[in-house]
């Protein structure tokens, strides 16, 4: 049942039950064990030792991530066992005097942290939950302002993980500059530009609709201080005992980028970032932080050496949770990928089949796209199937259209990853807000599915015109008048 309309099966059946039970592990293990049976002809002995098979080998795979996760786990907790949140906290609450003001410099942090995705969500979550606690923003709206300025931020950002990932996804053989392609997608990335004006208006307005603006008012009482991490506050940290750390962090981790992309060989900043392993760099960022917080720490006695120690167990354990669903998420996308399922495969048979005029191809990427990302949960994994195929269909040469419907690829990756219950980022938006998954899942969905609609009509508009440019105001005209008829509509149920 490889590469058939079969293959989406077990993808639909994790996320329905996702959806439904709000039950995120055992949702996921019966779309993988679905999966299995239908690859192993539905023999159930097999199929669980290809579930355990398919997860050794995808956390071998990504254990570099598994690693730099328990590390930065581990600093969150020495960070906030040294007191140093909660100083940057009551520090935050008098320089920070409004709700508008912590959005924006939760959404700005964010745009800073632009390298790698998996570093902003957590990073992000971390420095800012106890500043939009104190200004009573949910946890549902702080996850969503993380994820909207994660991976939409890294896919338009010439320097960062998402920038490689996308130069290396051309076939082989290819005579076009992978990374000037890139560059080229970015005026015509819909999806993250808009998402990023959408945000922008949000938190200029102060406004929330739909599963959101409900979320707010039945939440409109909690004590936040009841939400806030479980570790104890043992030490009398500084603020600058919080800003080092992070700041060291993304010193090191961008160092450990151009490092192992051979800046020390000879090779120019560009190359750098384009060759690295962004995974291995994360994780010799965050060690050496590590050891550098050791030395901020002990001899000034912020932290004993045995409160310092105890932070790796915490950190481990708070870390338990989404390695659990990265693990799962993982597996299934590999059930599904190329050496199993192959919904790749099924995906590429249909585009190949579909004999649509070339002005209707963006929008028929982007909607593909779309669709596969949200089923597998990874937006890498799409732009690495469908690029390809965009190359044969438009040929190997940089015209407006293949970089156009490269573009709307790229987009709809990163919106299916965006909505998806069982992407990474996803996940770790939740886990850097400290929000129930679904929740976050639930109540940004409408906001993504608004800015997808609109992506998709700029797309149509721009396949037929030609024009990427044309395409881009389309979506701002349109997301603009989105706005002006929801702040009615809403005004009226007031």
């Amino acid at each position: 049942m490889t590469a058939t309309v079969w293959t989406l099966l077990p993808p639909i059946i994790a996320i329905a039950l996702a959806l439904i039970t709000k039950e995120v592990y055992s949702s996921l293990l019966i779309g993988i064990l679905s999966g299995a049976l239908l690859y192993t002809g539905f023999h159930p002995l097999t199929a669980v030792e290809t579930t355990f098979t398919i997860m050794g080998d995808k956390v071998g795979g990504n254990i570099n991530i598994c690693i730099f996760l328990v590390l930065l786990g581990i600093l969150v907790s020495l960070v906030t066992k040294s007191g140093a949140s909660r100083a940057y906290g009551e520090w935050a609450v008098k320089s920070i005097k409004s709700r508008r003001g912590a959005s924006f410099a939760t959404s700005f942090l964010g745009m800073f942290i632009f390298v790698d995705d998996y570093f902003n969500c957590l990073t992000v979550g971390t420095v800012m939950r106890p500043v939009t606690d104190k200004h009573k923003i949910t946890r549902a709206k702080l996850s969503y302002i993380i994820d909207a300025t994660a991976a939409p931020v890294c896919i338009i950002a010439p320097i960062s993980s998402w920038a490689a990932a996308v130069s290396t996804s051309l076939p082989e053989g290819s005579s076009i500059d992978g990374f000037s392609l890139f560059l080229q997608t970015i005026p015509m990335n819909l999806y993250a530009l808009l998402t990023l004006v959408f945000l922008m208006w949000l938190m200029a307005s102060d406004f929330d609709f739909g599963p959101m603006r409900k979320y707010a008012l039945d939440h409109k009482n909690d004590d936040l201080e009841n939400l806030q991490e479980t570790h104890v506050v043992a030490g009398k940290g500084k603020v600058s005992d919080l800003i080092i750390p992070i700041v060291v962090l993304i010193v090191l981790c961008v160092s450990a980028m151009l490092y192992t992309g051979g800046i020390l060989e000879g090779a120019s900043i560009v190359d750098a970032f384009a060759n690295c392993s962004s995974s291995t760099s994360l994780v010799l960022g965050s060690f050496f932080t590590l050891i550098v917080t050791f030395i901020l720490y002990i001899p000034r006695k912020v932290l004993t050496f045995g409160q310092f120690c105890e932070s790796f167990t915490e950190g481990f354990k708070a870390m338990v949770p989404a390695l659990m669903i990265l693990t799962l998420a993982w597996t299934l996308s590999g059930v599904c990928s190329e050496d199993y399922l192959d919904i790749g495969g099924y995906v590429s048979s249909v585009v190949h089949g579909d004999s649509m005029i070339t002005m209707l191809m963006p929008a028929i990427f982007f909607l593909i796209a779309l669709g596969l990302a949200f089923a597998t949960g990874t937006s890498w994994g799409t732009f690495g199937i469908l690029i390809p195929i965009a190359v044969a269909v438009f040929g190997d040469t940089l015209s407006n259209m293949l970089i156009m419907t490269v573009a709307a690829c790229l987009s709809g990756a990163v919106c299916g990853d965006h909505i998806s219950p069982i992407s990474d980022t996803t996940i770790l938006a939740s886990a850097g807000a400290q929000c129930n998954h679904i929740d976050h899942v639930s109540t940004q969905m409408p906001y993504a599915l608004l800015i997808a609609g609109i992506s998709f009509a700029g797309y149509l508009i721009g396949g037929f015109t030609g024009s990427g440019f044309v395409a881009l105001v389309a979506g701002v005209v349109l997301l603009f008048a989105a706005t002006l008829v929801i702040r009615a509509k809403c005004s009226k149920q007031a």
